[in-house]
């Protein structure tokens, strides 16, 4: 079900003293050889998994069930207030992702408002695991020491975009239709096979945030937050210019949106 590349045991840069103060220091580090999923999961592929078990996702359970949703503001706002464009929807799900009623997500989607545990969950049901920071990162980068983008040392190259990010004016237009997750797969992969590595959705790894000042942190609850890393549909030039190997979010391991997912790692 889950198609794996081999990243070589080597040493790796991580990190950026360029960008956000979390990102810091720009070092290198050594990594023995693993394996990382060539795509993020899908609807199909977490379908599949709660078919098989039953399972239920911690956006389905609780006294209150439900996620956080996007939503388009209808001008701009003061972009310090992101209150303005998330709201927690009742009975937000991954099957259901912008509440009751809403149509079921496209298969070949990544799977998104599911938390931590869900994700743990499902690579343990694949006899997998969530991929720690650092591999991520060197997975991300796709062979290309010091480079800031995945793709290179340019955002557009030959004014290309080359990962789905936000295009047009954050939080009140979008240029490209309606934003959310988009097909996984429509961007390059980078130079080791691996597909949206940067944009699409957030992906939640294993590594907690060493520390949750400055962090971007999401969710709530005072649950340990967990590194997130390659941006998402949401990234723009100004707001959240974290399209990027190195950029990096805390998540609480309680939480789940609609620009969150994961992929699995041996």
């Amino acid at each position: 079900m889950i198609d794996f590349v081999t990243i070589p045991a080597g040493t790796y840069d991580v990190g950026s003293d360029e960008h956000y103060p979390e990102e810091r220091p720009a070092r290198r580090v050594p990594l023995a050889a693993f394996e990382i999923a060539a795509r993020p999961v899908s609807n199909r592929d977490f379908a599949r998994f709660a078919a098989a078990t039953g399972y239920v996702t911690s956006a389905e359970r609780g006294e209150r069930p439900g996620s956080a949703v996007f939503r388009m503001t209808p001008g701009p706002v003061d972009l310090r207030d992101p209150g303005q464009w998330w709201h927690f929807v009742e009975g937000a799900c991954w099957h259901a992702p912008l509440g009751p009623g809403s149509a079921a997500a496209a298969d070949d989607l990544p799977v998104v408002h599911v938390a931590r545990d869900d994700a743990l969950a499902f690579c343990a049901w694949a006899g997998a695991r969530l991929p720690r920071e650092e591999e991520w990162e060197a997975a991300a980068r796709g062979g290309l020491a010091g480079a800031p983008y995945a793709w290179g040392d340019s955002f557009m190259p030959d004014g290309r975009l080359m990962a789905h990010v936000w295009t047009g004016a954050f939080p009140w237009y979008f240029a490209r239709g309606t934003p959310g997750p988009a097909a996984i797969g429509r961007y390059p992969a980078n130079g080791y096979g691996l597909f949206d590595m940067i944009g699409n959705v957030w992906e939640l790894t294993g590594s907690r945030f060493a520390s949750a000042g400055d962090c971007g942190c999401t969710g709530g609850g005072g649950e340990t937050p967990y590194v997130a890393k390659g941006g998402s549909f949401l990234c723009a030039g100004e707001y959240c210019r974290r399209y990027r190997p190195a950029a990096r979010i805390g998540v609480a391991a309680d939480a789940g949106s609609a620009n969150v997912g994961f992929r699995c790692a041996r």
